[in-house]
């Protein structure tokens, strides 16, 4: 314990991160025991209605209480990001560790022809062209999340194996007798494991933000989906009589992403030796 107090003083915004990261991540997870109603049930007498003891966050245009649908929201960003970062992240250490571990024209084809292409383009561009070329749903949403931003993953995989496989103890195992798969498995993977987590952590909170934005354009989760985008695309006609509509879900995108940043900040300080032993970690 006195350990971790000395290194949340060492690393205040970190700590700051890990809390706001456990209040989105609980409010997620507890949404369907904790939201004071249904975020569908809508209620036309009492629309449009300001923050009050009865409606913490105010209601909605159709008189839906907007804390409740802020927390589905939370579940529902948080169940989009952890799918899209598992997915980016199988095909980018597949893809990637091909093209590092066996490099010649392998390493040329998959480099040149699949991450190039797909980094040639923004990211959220070829969600947006993957969405609304898949249709609207969850799964279409993650799987078009997904497809564009493996590439990132892919190329930091590449890079890490190309630095590692010429390492003295790769060659030794090698020597051994170590097969391909025994030699990237147990000995590579491990070692390149840190900026990727790094990696995933950060990307957590852009992938929350591109799914606010294909929500936005209507390119995500359908309604009546309590999705912060699709919240903010609701409360556009309404922001200068009701701004609760747009502040409520737009601090919680903003909280939550600035959150998962902070996080992926503190990770790469404490999992790298060098940044360790000069905060006295």
């Amino acid at each position: 314990m006195p350990r971790l107090l000395q290194r949340m003083r060492r690393q205040p915004v970190g700590a700051l991160g890990v809390v706001l990261l456990g209040i989105f991540v609980l409010c997620g997870l507890l949404a369907p025991w904790i939201s004071p109603g249904s975020p569908a049930a809508i209620d036309l007498l009492h629309r449009l209605q300001s923050p009050s003891f009865a409606h913490w966050c105010g209601t909605d245009e159709l008189g839906r209480d907007v804390l409740s649908r802020l927390l589905w929201g939370a579940r529902l960003s948080l169940a989009v990001s952890v799918s899209v970062v598992t997915i980016s992240l199988a095909l980018g250490l597949l893809v990637g560790g091909i093209a590092g571990y066996f490099g010649g024209w392998v390493d040329t084809l998959l480099t040149v022809v699949a991450m190039n292409t797909f980094l040639a383009l923004p990211g959220i561009l070829l969600a947006i062209a993957f969405a609304a070329f898949l249709g609207s749903g969850l799964e279409n949403l993650i799987l078009a999340l997904a497809i564009g931003g493996w590439a990132g993953y892919a190329r930091l995989v590449r890079a890490q194996v190309l630095a590692m496989r010429g390492r003295e103890f790769i060659e030794a195992a090698r020597a051994l007798g170590a097969g391909g798969l025994r030699l990237f498995f147990r000995h590579i993977l491990p070692n390149i494991l840190q900026p990727l987590l790094v990696q995933a952590t950060i990307s957590m909170g852009g992938v929350i933000l591109a799914e606010a934005t294909l929500s936005f354009l209507g390119l995500g989760i359908p309604p009546p989906a309590p999705s912060w985008g699709a919240m903010l695309n609701d409360a556009r006609t309404h922001l200068f009589d009701s701004p609760h509509l747009v502040l409520f879900p737009a601090l919680a995108i903003g909280i939550t992403v600035l959150s998962f940043n902070f996080v992926g900040d503190a990770l790469r300080d404490l999992l790298d030796p060098r940044s360790r032993l000069e905060l006295g970690l």
